[in-house]
């Protein structure tokens, strides 16, 4: 049989398969993993020489879902799949971000991993499955790798941890974690919460942890059944050690105490480095600079990061002079732009965003079409990071993987306190635009959506903020730091972002760049996250306490009403035509849905006159008559024997001649006209027929001295016989020709 299979059994008795050698033969590498029905192809190839002058990891990870691997057509013209959807984007930067850093620093050849899921199975979501794929692909190539890596999802939920829940377990779920861990050594985290605490969320972790190691050993032993243990040779850095010595010598200890200084503006800390490196430069001569400047920028690069992490561990403060857990100053505000229906600033340091808050309509929804989830979602949130933010010049290319992945942890960390529809029946969309950036922007994010929502009168259930934790270890010291700047983020070994309410955790992101990363350092960091938490919390509240008791006045109002399931057709009409007029004769816009016992009608508007309207056409409409009731209608037709009226929308009645006045009605043109609203008392409704009979008389004041006219007696029913004919007795035939003929004549 064709390929080498590793099969292993998960805890709960669930198996995941790892088979290699049957497809894809001419990667460099590649595995298909299954679990259930769902199974995903990995190929990854690897170029033999990097780029010139690389000193960076040149990986890209692209995953992708075909529609036939669930027994779909794609959507749109082509009919076939296109650009990566946003969720085929987040979990390629997951994948991403459990393998940069296994590869190793000196590594610098360009490798592409493509993932793509070929069967899709709802009880099985794919995304938990992806790494695993990708890590076995690697693994059976000869790409040099420091693996193995795998991720799983661990979920909690009634009470008690579950690995690799289906689609229907995470919707329950108080926690959603994904997790990316070595045998040694947790690299990747991405979750959401429902406000767990920190606890329980480190004994997610350790549930994860033990699962993947599962993985890691399934993968070790497929690497060398297929005999791959043994990497290629390589050469992508070409170094020169008098030179990196005499770099460091020159340098070190100036960089220590430009560190150490505590220069709050980030740009005179980088100008500051900049001179120390431009004075060694001129040390040299042109030659040497000229064929070494590369190895001088890569070389005062590690000795800036070692001297700054040093700095850290032996001073116990920060590169711009803060104490460890210190937060950076904060200002905030509500309602700066007039025309949005709730805007914020909130600025941390040299990080800003400016946030929009924008409630739509149920046509205003997101509808998701993907191979794996179909739906509808009525909660956005953009992030935008333009180039000036940094002070950078960089083009506008659309929105990067960056952007979707710190949008999405923004989205998640506020989620679990939108008020559902029932409450709240808007689309919300969030957009954060950055306009200064020095550390952790997705958190200003964060916190900017949550002043904009209560800006905007959204009830959300409690505030949110977010903090971003980084960590600097080296030989056993370590230390735990609050609210990272961009270059603590970048020199050191951790970026955990954490978001929450005052009660508990609902979003995490935390990447890791360095070995041995303990629970007793990540319990410190939620500790720590926590009480910057619950600051910058203190700030969001001290501008807006709560959210807003109502919306702005420019702000469309949104009616929900509930109508009898059998009534929607009559609410819509033919092909539209009823509820089309209601909403250009009340210029509202409806939206109608069908649910299960009853369905649901949208009346939205900045008008609240034609909200009223609108929802007093559809009360008429549903409404059932009733005998003995006055309705208001129009007259529509006239006849000799009486009017017809619509007395509510869609249901016509008759008025009889004689009940339109009390005196006798000659003609009727003379007392009522076409188009004329006239006032209408129900009398009568056929029970076979279903037709109404109406009366306005009854509503007039009888005349004085009026006599109700006696009924014509019935007449007796007296059986008429009709006069019986007699028969006419026949004159014998005439003779006619050949003699007398009589009638018994015989022939």
């Amino acid at each position: 049989m064709l390929g080498t299979k590793k099969v292993f059994t998960l805890a709960d008795g669930r198996q995941i398969e790892i088979e290699t050698g049957k497809l894809a033969k001419q990667a460099d590498g590649s595995a298909v993993v299954r679990m259930g029905d769902t199974m995903i192809l990995a190929a990854v190839c690897a170029k033999k020489e990097a780029g010139e002058n690389v000193d960076f990891m040149p990986l890209s990870v692209d995953y992708q879902e075909k529609y036939a691997a669930t027994g779909r057509f794609p959507g749109g013209f082509f009919k076939r799949e296109a650009r990566p959807s946003e969720y085929e984007i987040l979990i390629a930067r997951l994948v991403d971000r459990a393998l940069r850093p296994l590869f190793p620093d000196n590594y610098h050849a360009e490798v592409q991993v493509q993932i793509t899921l070929i069967s899709g199975d709802p009880n099985t979501p794919p995304d938990a499955l992806a790494a695993l794929a990708a890590a076995s692909a690697i693994a059976v190539s000869d790409i040099p790798f420091n693996g193995p890596v795998s991720e799983c999802r661990v979920a909690y939920l009634d009470g008690e941890f579950k690995i690799n829940p289906s689609l229907e377990e995470m919707e329950r779920a108080e926690l959603d974690l994904i997790v990316a861990a070595t045998k040694d050594n947790i690299m990747m985290v991405e979750g959401e919460m429902k406000e767990v605490s920190e606890e329980l969320m480190l004994e997610a972790l350790r549930q994860a942890h033990n699962n993947i190691k599962l993985h890691c050993q399934a993968i070790d032993e497929l690497m060398y059944e297929v005999g791959k243990q043994v990497k290629r040779e390589y050469c992508h850095e070409t170094n020169d050690e008098e030179l990196r010595l005499k770099l460091h010598d020159a340098v070190y200890q100036q960089c220590y105490d430009l560190a150490h200084k505590g220069i709050k503006n980030k740009s005179e800390r980088t100008e500051g480095f900049d001179a120390i490196k431009q004075a060694f430069v001129e040390t040299l001569t042109p030659e040497e600079v000229e064929e070494k400047q590369f190895m001088i920028d890569r070389y005062f690069h590690d000795v800036e990061k070692e001297a700054m992490r040093d700095m850290v561990l032996n001073e116990r403060t920060r590169l711009d002079g803060r104490k460890l857990d210190e937060i950076r100053p904060i200002w905030t505000e509500i309602d700066y732009l007039p025309s949005a229906h709730g805007s914020a600033i909130f600025t941390r340091g040299e990080t800003q965003s400016l946030t929009t808050c924008t409630l739509g309509t149920k046509l205003d929804e997101q509808i998701i079409d993907g191979a794996m989830i179909e739906g509808k979602n009525h909660f956005l949130l953009h992030y935008n990071f333009p180039g000036f933010s940094t002070g950078e010049v960089k083009p506008n290319r659309g929105t990067s993987r960056r952007e979707i992945g710190h949008g999405n942890l923004a989205m998640r960390a506020l989620k679990s306190v939108i008020p559902p529809q029932e409450e709240c029946p808007y689309t919300i969309r969030i957009v954060s635009d950055i306009l200064e950036s020095n550390g952790s922007s997705s958190m200003a994010t964060v916190c900017a959506g949550c002043l904009a929502l209560m800006d905007a009168g959204v009830k959300i259930r409690k505030p949110v903020s977010g903090i971003a934790m980084g960590l600097i270890a080296k030989d056993g010291k370590w230390a735990v730091l609050s609210d990272i700047l961009g270059d603590e983020d970048h020199l050191g070994d951790m970026d955990f972002k954490v978001t929450g309410t005052r009660d508990g955790i609902t979003a995490c992101q935390m990447d890791i760049k360095c070995d041995g990363l303990s629970y007793e350092i990540l319990a410190k960091a939620l500790a720590q996250a926590k009480e910057g938490r619950l600051f910058i919390l203190n700030k969001i509240t001290d501008t807006i306490p709560e959210p807003r008791e109502d919306y702005k006045p420019h702000v469309p109002r949104v009616v929900q009403m509930q109508i009898p399931k059998d009534m929607i057709g009559a609410v819509i009409g033919p092909q539209g035509k009823i509820i089309q007029e209601i909403q250009k004769d009340t210029n509202t816009v409806i939206v109608i849905e069908d649910k299960e016992e009853y369905g649901t009608v949208d009346i939205s508007s900045v008008n609240k006159e034609g909200i009223e309207a609108a929802v007093a056409r559809i009360k008429a409409i549903i409404t059932v008559p009733v005998v003995g009731e006055i309705y208001h209608g129009k007259v529509k037709n006239l006849q000799s024997f009486g009017a017809f009226i619509e007395f509510l929308p869609g249901k016509d009645g008759m008025i009889h001649v004689s009940d339109l006045r009390w005196e006798k009605v000659k003609k009727i043109e003379d007392v009522i006209k076409i188009g004329e609203e006239v006032d209408a008392k129900l009398i009568d409704i056929d029970k076979k027929t279903g037709k109404y009979k109406l009366s306005v008389k009854l509503l007039l004041p009888k005349p004085e001295g009026y006599v109700e006219p006696e009924p014509k007696p019935k007449s007796e029913n007296k059986r008429r016989t009709k006069p019986s004919r007699k028969r006419k007795e026949k004159s014998p035939s005439k003779d006619r020709g050949n003699g007398d003929r009589s009638n018994n004549a015989d022939i």
